[in-house]
């Protein structure tokens, strides 16, 4: 076990998760609902950092092994939510708001799968 990479991604892990806290916070605030939005939100904006961080990496960035575990492992993993989603997911479905959780799951995956795309394509488009 590589120590120096740990301590990189337990430093990504922290801002990830203080961010993550930020942004399901004011999205909280703002959304009054019993829809999960916070969560969504930071998915979506994971999977749209990600996808431009991979396609960023592929056609000009070469980071340390250090940079990319804190940024992809530690980061984003700790930003996006995904076992916060199936917490959600599953609380929908147990207070028997099964449309809800419907719109939920297949929101979340199709949204960030776009977004995802998105930051790929957006990255390809600015340094072409």
């Amino acid at each position: 076990m590589n120590v120096q990479l740990m301590m990189f991604v337990g430093l990504g892990g922290a801002i990830g998760a203080m961010g993550r806290f930020a942004v399901m916070s004011a999205v909280g605030h703002v959304a009054h609902t019993g829809f999960p939005w916070g969560t969504l939100t930071v998915n979506v904006i994971g999977a749209l950092v990600l996808g431009a961080v991979l396609e960023l990496s592929a056609l000009m960035w070469s980071p340390s092994p250090e940079v990319r575990a804190m940024v992809v492992v530690g980061g984003l993993g700790a930003f996006t939510t995904f076992s916060t989603f199936s917490m959600d997911l599953y609380y929908l479905i147990d207070r028997g708001y099964i449309v809800n959780a419907a719109l939920y799951a297949m929101g979340s995956v199709f949204i960030c799968l776009v977004a995802f795309w998105a930051g790929m394509s957006l990255l390809r488009t600015i340094l072409s």
